[in-house]
């Protein structure tokens, strides 16, 4: 029977080139995702699997953004981090409403790093390594 394969999981990364912090999630997402293609390569290569030194073994795609996030984005990450988690995305805000309004007047007012996992609702605020390996972790696998 033919069947179609799911495409790879998009994680984006809203990222600050100059902020230490953005710089180290990057680097993060980047050996996460070399490790994961690794992984499926050795897979598709043998039958055995081998382990990687990285417990991330679901491949993805990288999605590595220095603008804002656009309206439509804002208001779904917004929904994934409910009205408690608009602070940790938008500075000051209190609630997704205003968090909305205080990105309206200053688009800086958005926090990075912040690490998005688009196809199941999920999002990382800062860099806390450990949670961003969770997410990736928790991707699901083929």
């Amino acid at each position: 029977m033919f069947r179609f394969r799911k495409g790879l999981d998009v994680i984006t990364l809203f990222h600050s080139p100059t902020a230490p912090a953005s710089m180290r999630v990057h680097s993060l997402l980047k050996q996460a995702s070399a490790a994961a293609g690794e992984t499926a390569t050795e897979d598709q290569a043998s039958d055995h699997t081998q382990q990687t030194k990285s417990s991330v073994q679901t491949e993805f795609e990288l999605n590595v953004i220095e603008d804002a996030p656009t309206p439509d984005q804002l208001k779904s990450i917004l929904e994934y981090v409910g009205e408690n988690g608009a602070g940790k995305v938008v500075q000051g805000a209190t609630s997704g409403k205003d968090a909305f309004t205080k990105w309206k007047k200053d688009k800086g007012s958005f926090q990075r790093p912040l690490t998005v996992d688009w196809n199941n609702g999920k999002v990382v605020a800062g860099a806390n390594e450990s949670e961003i390996l969770k997410l990736l972790e928790s991707l699901p696998k083929e």
